[in-house]
């Protein structure tokens, strides 16, 4: 097993036979890199990104989880994405390499989110594709609700020259005013902050650039969600450079519209595939 430290925590490697490589922190079970077999590095990461306790990390795939954004009264985007994971699993099996995280509730969760539960995620790692699977077993007595979701950056040149497909007809939420729309440009420009959530979407979403192309796909993930801050909000995050908003364009998978019911004993998965 391949060990390595990122961000001053400790993480592993996956490597495929034909050059491939990812690495997850165990803080957060957070993918901060995707290099396919080939092709130079996919995933964005903040060069001023921290992590550690109560940190998020800016880039990579944070996994969003038991809420998404402040839909709800937890902390931004819950937990998950600031706690320890244990590594349960890690090695080559047929045609990929995975390693599987673990994250259990403890007095800590349970102080802002009353739940007994087990998450799981299995990063899968092959020549040109990264699979990640999200698994969440209610191990309480009684039943909670929940939104999640997986939350990519990925690397642009200049994200003013990307464009994203995959989305036309959709409806939309447009989280900056407050209003909803359907979408009826094919592809999507993006020229400066833009934050929308797409309800349902069913085919694969596309991120196109030049030199540049990466397909999102999901199953048991309804919803996408479209975000970059755009230069004045870049401006104002202290872990993200002024001008970084140009090389990053979030597109999310995720359970909003529609929060995930679990009785006791039940077992949810969602996975999203990046193949570039």
């Amino acid at each position: 097993m391949a060990m390595t430290e990122v961000l001053g925590q400790a993480a592993v490697v996956l490597r495929t036979a034909d050059g491939a490589e990812a690495t997850v922190l165990l803080h957060g079970a957070h993918v901060v890199s995707w290099r396919p077999a080939g092709l130079p590095e996919q995933l964005y990461l903040s060069p001023r990104a921290q992590a550690g306790p109560g940190q998020a990390v800016r880039g990579g795939i944070p996994v969003i989880f038991p809420q998404f954004e402040r839909r709800g009264p937890l902390p931004r985007h819950g937990f998950a994405r600031d706690r320890a994971w244990t590594l349960v699993e890690y090695g080559p099996q047929r045609q990929h390499t995975q390693a599987v995280l673990s994250l259990t509730d403890t007095d800590a969760t349970r102080a802002v989110w009353p739940h007994a539960f087990e998450a799981e995620l299995t990063v899968s790692l092959s020549g040109r594709a990264l699979e990640m699977e999200l698994a969440v077993l209610n191990t309480g007595d009684r039943a909670f609700e929940f939104t999640a979701a997986l939350h990519t950056y990925l690397r642009c040149d200049d994200v003013r020259e990307a464009r994203v497909s995959g989305l036309l007809g959709g409806d939309f939420e447009d989280s900056l005013r407050g209003t909803t729309h359907r979408q009826e440009i094919e592809p999507q420009a993006i020229v400066g902050e833009i934050d929308r959530i797409y309800w349902n979407v069913a085919s694969p979403v596309v991120l196109q650039a030049p030199q540049r192309r990466v397909s999102i796909s999901a199953e048991g993930f309804p919803d996408r969600v479209l975000w970059n801050p755009g230069a004045e909000k870049a401006a104002a995050m202290a872990d993200l450079p002024d001008d970084d908003w140009l090389q990053m364009l979030c597109i999310e998978t995720a359970c909003i519209g529609q929060p995930v019911p679990l009785a006791a004993g039940q077992e949810w998965f969602a996975r999203q595939t990046l193949q570039a």
